[in-house]
């Protein structure tokens, strides 16, 4: 079997697609896969990096007004294609899945041309401009929230979840726990602001800090690479640090994940489907600098069904921060229920579910 897969752009595209890769080298002895992104974007390394075949294509987004710079979109577009029909030719894949990210533009629409069996991957609640245009051409749109159904031809859409779910599964929490040293007496609250971090919740935890001594619970608090020096000036002037851990960035956040209690984040879509696929309690806090505001969008599909509490960044500050962490996690009931709510909404074989559309379609 023979597969293309393209995304890019975010980490949010390309780690579903490496998800996905690595289930179905489970379950297909042989098959062979090829990458197609761009140069500059982040999956030319990560991609190469794992050691699949990659090509490269030119493209850029359209700007959302009158601009020349949509003239030179268009026109980078016109020569993806003719390039990613090349590729496609010469590679003979039998299915072809776009991720997410500009670069599945061409590429897609370049399969659907050739007639070669295409699906699309849409991991947030409100659709891409990308994906909203590759709808009309594909065979199959699969979704991981069922909000993002009205966006799409009813007949070829397929609520499937988001690969990553599959990955965070089976970790062991104690190797979690060890590599932080955390207390196994203590209920363990991890707050992140994605890879790169965030200014305003870095900003409201630096306010909670001094509120947290002789608190019974710990704190995970990772600030973001970029953010690591600053907080730690900020922390050396509090001189507290009562149950709280700080660190620039976990490399094994799977098993970090295994191993917490509530998640304070931004509402990436990768971040919901890992927390949903573990059944954890959330607290999200949408980045309100997003396309289109789609974080807002993912946050509300988990705090509309209770599994998640939001708040809105411009009302985010270190009291109203612990007050809901508080209200959740010295809450019994409540905690008990939001789990609930949470993995009720996982699904934790995502990556097998996409792998079967896939199949389905190869096979017509």
């Amino acid at each position: 079997m023979k597969i293309v897969v393209s995304g890019g752009g975010t980490g949010g595209h390309i780690y579903p697609a490496l998800a996905l890769i690595n289930e179905i080298k489970k379950h297909h002895d042989h098959v062979e896969f090829l990458y197609i992104g761009t140069e500059n974007g982040l999956e030319n390394t990560i991609v190469k990096r794992a050691g699949i075949p990659f090509k490269a294509i030119e493209i850029t987004g359209f700007k959302r007004k009158l601009s020349l710079d949509n003239v030179k979109t268009v026109t980078r577009f016109l020569k993806g294609v003719s390039l990613s029909k090349k590729y496609l030719k010469d590679f003979r894949p039998d299915v072809v899945i776009g991720t997410g990210g500009y670069v599945c533009g061409p590429v897609v629409y370049a399969a659907s041309k050739l007639k070669i069996p295409t699906v699309i991957h849409e991991q947030n609640s409100l659709p891409g401009i990308t994906n909203k245009f590759l709808a009309r051409y594909v065979d199959k749109v699969a979704i991981c929230f069922d909000d993002a159904r009205k966006f799409f031809p009813e007949q070829k859409v397929v609520l499937t979840g988001n690969p990553r779910a599959s990955e965070v599964l089976g970790q062991d929490a104690e190797n979690g726990r060890r590599s932080l040293g955390l207390k196994d007496n203590l209920k363990t609250v991890l707050i992140f602001g994605g890879s790169r971090g965030a200014r305003a919740i870095n900003e409201a935890v630096l306010q909670m800090i001094p509120l947290l001594k002789d608190k019974p619970y710990q704190v995970i608090y990772v600030t973001g690479e970029v953010h690591y020096e600053n907080v730690m000036k900020e922390m050396k002037a509090l001189n507290d640090s009562t149950h709280v851990i700080i660190k620039p960035f976990i490399h094994n956040m799977p098993e970090v994940l295994a191993a917490v209690d509530l998640i304070v984040s931004r509402a990436g879509a990768t971040s919901l489907a890992e927390i949903t696929a573990l059944g954890l309690p959330s607290i999200l806090i949408p980045s309100p600098y997003v396309t289109a505001n789609h974080q807002e969008k993912n946050a509300r599909s988990l705090s509309d069904h209770h599994a998640a509490i939001m708040i809105q960044e411009q009302g985010l500050n270190g009291d109203s921060l612990l007050s809901q962490i508080e209200e959740i996690l010295l809450n019994e009931t409540k905690l008990a229920d939001m789990k609930k709510a949470s993995k009720d909404l996982g699904i934790p074989d995502a990556a097998l579910r996409l792998y079967q559309v896939m199949k389905e379609i190869a096979k017509k």
